[in-house]
């Protein structure tokens, strides 16, 4: 078996369990990603320099899923440096990148609030529905007596 062929691209539905194993296996390696520090510009060239059998796909998923986090984007709002792989100072948080993760995370959390509201209004609906059928049922099964 020649071990420095890369590995074959795993499926589509593979992928996502594939990037969190793969982000579990950062967080154990790397303090940056356990402590959620703001990453290094480029840090996915970091790590296949690092760890170059790594499938493209996942490693865009896992950072993906990292850098959405919202332990990350709070990290982000408030920081003024990003960190390489070894935990050294990289480049400068910008205004602009801060200014992302505070509306990221506004309107995540004014989606979770609608989804809620939302919730919500379909289950008093439901409710709604519900009782009146009881009402109904209890009304035509007095009139059989």
């Amino acid at each position: 078996m020649n071990t420095s062929s890369p590995a074959p691209a795993p499926a589509a539905s593979s992928v996502v369990p594939a990037a969190r194993a793969l982000l579990k296996e950062f967080q154990e390696k790397f303090a940056v990603f356990r402590d959620c520090q703001p990453l290094a510009i480029g840090i996915d060239k970091q790590l296949l320099a690092r760890l170059p059998d790594l499938d493209r796909k996942v490693l865009r998923t896992a950072l993906r899923f990292h850098t959405n986090s919202l332990r990350y984007l709070k990290a982000m709002e408030k920081a003024t440096v990003r960190f390489d792989l070894d935990g050294n100072p990289a480049d400068e948080v910008t205004e602009a990148h801060r200014t992302h993760a505070s509306e990221t995370i506004r309107e995540r959390f004014k989606k979770d609030a609608e989804q809620r509201k939302a919730q919500r209004q379909a289950e008093e609906a439901e409710r709604r529905r519900t009782e009146k059928l009881d009402q109904l049922a209890a009304k035509f099964s007095r009139r059989s007596k």
